[in-house]
């Protein structure tokens, strides 16, 4: 699934406000018959997308009585769902197969705009920030998060009370006035990857050093980490199997 956020509640189905999983499921009862959980094309996807958050690697999985082929149903969806979504490959599952269950790890990537001025177009998909940015420093700090820790300082889990998670992956890079970060786990807290982002933007303009950042990570100490980044910045980009 590809889709732009900006105008929906998140990936996750919600009564009487826009969701992707929502606009998902109307294409699909309108075409399709059956499914394991009692609604006509009831899907389940890899990531819960928070509001506002974008994707270009989204994966979901539903069950279905369609009899034809899955070329005819992918155009029949898209020609029914919203132009800022879209359905880019669909196939068979293996059996057992569960979008979000079977998921080793899930790729992020944050954009941000390093620049003064504002730009209307480009900030519909990263968050502008003014100043100098070091990545050098940024990029030591986010070392200290890959592997496994206890990320209370930077979310709250979506369920239960565990808030230990696994980062593969987390690094910055620089491309002219963007800066990106990548990251990959095996699961996040709520609005972690955004909390991370304005944390380590933090370090990058000088106001906290790679050590504090350390410090708070270690300690999980929510209240001396930033307020999360914008949803603007922040796309699914990959979910690995």
């Amino acid at each position: 699934m590809e889709y732009d956020g900006s105008d929906y509640h998140g990936f996750q189905i919600q009564p009487g406000t826009p969701t992707i999983q929502g606009a998902l499921e109307v294409a699909l009862a309108e075409i399709t018959q059956g499914c394991d959980e009692g609604a006509p094309g009831r899907v389940v996807g890899a990531g819960r997308t928070d509001a506002g958050v974008h994707a270009v690697g989204q994966v979901i999985h539903f069950d279905s009585l369609w009899s034809r082929s899955t070329v005819e149903l992918q155009r029949a969806v898209n020609a029914l769902l919203p132009l800022d979504i879209a359905v880019r490959d669909l196939a068979v599952a293996p059996d057992g197969f569960h979008a979000r269950y079977s998921a080793s790890s899930r790729q992020y990537v944050y954009s941000v705009l390093n620049q003064e001025e504002r730009s209307p177009l480009r900030e519909r998909y990263s968050y502008r920030v003014s100043g100098e940015t070091d990545i050098a420093a940024m990029n030591k700090a986010a070392s200290y998060a890959i592997g496994t820790h206890d990320f209370a300082a930077f979310g709250q889990p979506p369920s239960g009370s565990i808030t230990v998670r696994t980062l593969y992956r987390a690094d910055w890079t620089r491309e002219g006035d963007v800066v990106e970060f990548v990251v990959v786990a095996n699961a996040y807290l709520r609005k972690m990857v955004r909390r991370l982002v304005g944390t380590l933007l933090w370090v990058g303009q000088g106001t906290m050093s790679s050590k504090e950042f350390e410090d708070i990570l270690l300690k999980g100490d929510i209240g001396r980490s930033a307020p999360s980044v914008p949803p603007c910045g922040l796309c699914l980009t990959r979910v690995n199997y």
